[in-house]
C-alpha cells in the first residue's frame, strides 16, 4: 500500500474533487500539451499541473484560486493604465470550458498582446507630456508669484557711514597693467567669495554630503581669512540666481552640542545640468571654471549699468555700445559703485514668541509679583508712546549735494559756440578712449615714453664712443638710465618701435646671431622728439 502524502489530504478536502491526484511519469514537457508532473521521489521541483475541468482532473490549487479571485475584483477608475494591461493578461488565466486547454498553461501566452503594449506605451508618453507641461507651468508661475517688495522693506536698517580705507577707494587706480573693465574692490572680494564657496560646496556635494551654511561659512572663512555671512550669500544669489538652491531643513546630523538635530538649518545645493545616463552630476573643475566666468560676467554687466547711467547724466550725454566698451569713463569712479542688494534667503518657520511686554504680562501674570507687573505695564506704555507718529524722531542725514557747477563768472566773455566745440571735442576724446583696444592702449603708452628714451639712447651712444652697439648692451645701459622701471624685454620692444618710426635716425643691422643698433649722432635731437610727439598725438586721435 502506497504511503499517503500531505498534498493528497488537501486534494481530498477540496470540494468537487473526484479522486486523489495521480502522479505521472517524469518526461520532457511539451509546449503543445499540458505540463506533466514529476515522478515520486524525484529531487527536482515539481511544477503544478494545468487547470482542468471538474470531473476529469482536480481543481486548481487553492493558492492560485485565491490569486485569481483577488485579481478578478474590479479596479478603481483612477487606476493607472498599467493595471488595465494586468487585467487583460489575468483574464486569459481564467478557467477554460471543458475540453479546452487553458491559456495560462501555455508558456508562450504569458507575453501580453501587441495591443496592450501599444496602449501602455501611449499612456506612458501621455504621462511624460503631462509632466513636462506641469514643469513648464511651474517655471512660468515662479517669477510671477513673487511680487517685488519696496526697497524700504527689503533693505536693512542703514548703518552709520564709515570712512572706507584708501586702498579700497582707489583700488582701480592701483591695479597694474593697461586699464580695462576693472571691477570695484568689493565686487572682486565677492567674486573671490563665490570661488571659495564653489570649492567647498563642490567638495561636499561630490561625496554626497548634505551642504549646510555652517560648513560653507567655516570653509570660506578659513580660505579667505575674511568674515562670510548670510548677507554675502544673499549677494551671491542676487548676482547669479541659478547657481544654488537654498532650503531650510532639519534632522541633519551636526555632531555639535550647540546645534540640535531638530533645529532648522540652511542647506545649499548646486544647480547642475542632468547627465544623459541619469546619474547624479558632479561639480567638476571645468564646471566650476564655467560658473566662475558666468559670475564675473554678471558683475561686469552690473557695473556697466551704473556706467551707462553715469554717461547719460553727463552734459552733453554720451552713449557707448556695450560690445565696444573696453574701459570706463575717466571721471567714472568705479570704487563708488553701490553695493549689491542681497536676495532673500529661506527662513525657518516662525514659531509664536513673546515679543512685547503686553504679551509677557498676559502670559505670566500669575507668576509675577505686583512690583514686576507694574514695571512691565509702565514699559509697555512707554513703548506705545515711542512708536506713535507724534513722537520725535532723529533726522536723517541729508544726502551729499552734487558737486557745484562752474560759476558763470569764470566763463564770462567766452563765446557759447566755443564752449560747445570744446565740450564736443572732449566728449569725442573720451568716447575714443573708452572704446580703445588694449593693444592700442599699450602702444600709446610706449609712444609717450619714446621722446625720453630717444634722449637717453643718444646719451648712451655718446658715452660709449662707438658707432654701433649690440641690442643687449644698449638695453642694459638704458634700463639703468631711464626713469621708468622697465625690463630688458620691454626695453627691447621700445627700441624696435623707435627704429620702426625713425628709420633714418636709428637703424638695425642683424649680423649672424646678434642685432646691432646704429645711431645718427649728427641729427637734431629736438626735431626727433618733436616728430615722436606728433606721431603719438596722431595715433591717439585715431
Amino acid at each position: 500500500m502506497a504511503q499517503s502524502r500531505v498534498t493528497d489530504f488537501f486534494a481530498c478536502r477540496r470540494p468537487g474533487s473526484a479522486a486523489p491526484r495521480v502522479k505521472e511519469a517524469c518526461r520532457t514537457p511539451s509546449p503543445s500539451g499540458p505540463l506533466p508532473a514529476l515522478a515520486p521521489g524525484s529531487g527536482r521541483k515539481r511544477p503544478r499541473p494545468p487547470a482542468a475541468p471538474e470531473g476529469d482532473h482536480p481543481a486548481p490549487p487553492a493558492r492560485r484560486r485565491l490569486r485569481l479571485h483577488e485579481d478578478s475584483r474590479p479596479s478603481s477608475p483612477a487606476a493607472p493604465s498599467g493595471r488595465s494591461l494586468a487585467r487583460k493578461v489575468k483574464k486569459s488565466a481564467a478557467p477554460a470550458p471543458a475540453g479546452q486547454v487553458p491559456l495560462l498553461a501555455a508558456p508562450q501566452d504569458k507575453v501580453p498582446s501587441e495591443d496592450s503594449v501599444s496602449e501602455l506605451q501611449a499612456c506612458l508618453q501621455r504621462a511624460r507630456e503631462l509632466g513636462a507641461r506641469v514643469q513648464a507651468l511651474k517655471s512660468r508661475a515662479q517669477p510671477g508669484a513673487e511680487e517685488p517688495s519696496p526697497p524700504e522693506a527689503q533693505c536693512p536698517a542703514q548703518q552709520p557711514c564709515k570712512k572706507v580705507p584708501a586702498y579700497q577707494r582707489f583700488h582701480a587706480l592701483a591695479l597694474p597693467g593697461p586699464p580695462g573693465l576693472v571691477l570695484p574692490y568689493k565686487y572682486q572680494v565677492l567674486a573671490e567669495m563665490f570661488r571659495s564657496m564653489d570649492t567647498i560646496v563642490g567638495m561636499l556635494h561630490n561625496r554626497s554630503e548634505t551642504v549646510t551654511f555652517a560648513k560653507v561659512k567655516q570653509g570660506v572663512q578659513d580660505m579667505m581669512r575674511r568674515r562670510f555671512e548670510e548677507y554675502n550669500l544673499g549677494q551671491i544669489k542676487t548676482v547669479y540666481p541659478m547657481s544654488y538652491s537654498f532650503r531650510q531643513e532639519r534632522n541633519i546630523p551636526t555632531f555639535k552640542d550647540s546645534v540640535k538635530r531638530s533645529d532648522y538649518q540652511l542647506t545649499i545645493e548646486p544647480l547642475l545640468d542632468r547627465e544623459a545616463a541619469g546619474t547624479t552630476p558632479q561639480l567638476t573643475a571645468s564646471r566650476m571654471l564655467q560658473r566662475r566666468q558666468v559670475f564675473s560676467q554678471n558683475l561686469v554687466d552690473r557695473v556697466k549699468e551704473h556706467h551707462k547711467a553715469f554717461l547719460a547724466s553727463l552734459h552733453p550725454p554720451m552713449a557707448v555700445p556695450e560690445d565696444q566698451l573696453t574701459r570706463w569713463h575717466p571721471r567714472f569712479n568705479v570704487d563708488n559703485v553701490p553695493d549689491i542688494e542681497p536676495a532673500e534667503l529661506p527662513q525657518p518657520p516662525t514659531t509664536k514668541k513673546l515679543t512685547t511686554a503686553q504679551e509677557v504680562l498676559a502670559r505670566a501674570r500669575s507668576l509675577m509679583s505686583p512690583r514686576m507687573e507694574k514695571a512691565l505695564s509702565h514699559a509697555a506704555v512707554c513703548a506705545a508712546e515711542a512708536s506713535s507718529p507724534g513722537s520725535p524722531s532723529l533726522a536723517l542725514p541729508a544726502s551729499p549735494a552734487s558737486p557745484p557747477t562752474v560759476p558763470p563768472s569764470a566763463l564770462k566773455g567766452v563765446p557759447h559756440a566755443l564752449l560747445e566745440r570744446i565740450r564736443a571735442k572732449e566728449v569725442q576724446k573720451q568716447l575714443a578712449q573708452m572704446t580703445r583696444r588694449p593693444e592700442l592702449e599699450l602702444k600709446l603708452q610706449r609712444l609717450e615714453r619714446l621722446p625720453e628714451l630717444a634722449r637717453v639712447l643718444r646719451g648712451v651712444f655718446v658715452a660709449e664712443r662707438k658707432p654701433a652697439l649690440t641690442m643687449e648692451v644698449a638695453c642694459a645701459r638704458m634700463v639703468g638710465s631711464c626713469r621708468a622701471t622697465l625690463s630688458l624685454g620691454e626695453m627691447e620692444r621700445h627700441l624696435l618701435l623707435l627704429a620702426e618710426l625713425l628709420p633714418d635716425w636709428l637703424s638695425l643691422h642683424r649680423i649672424r646671431t646678434d642685432t646691432y643698433l646704429k645711431l645718427d649722432k649728427t641729427a637734431d635731437l629736438a626735431s626727433i622728439t618733436a616728430r615722436l610727439a606728433r606721431q603719438a598725438r596722431a595715433e591717439e586721435a585715431q
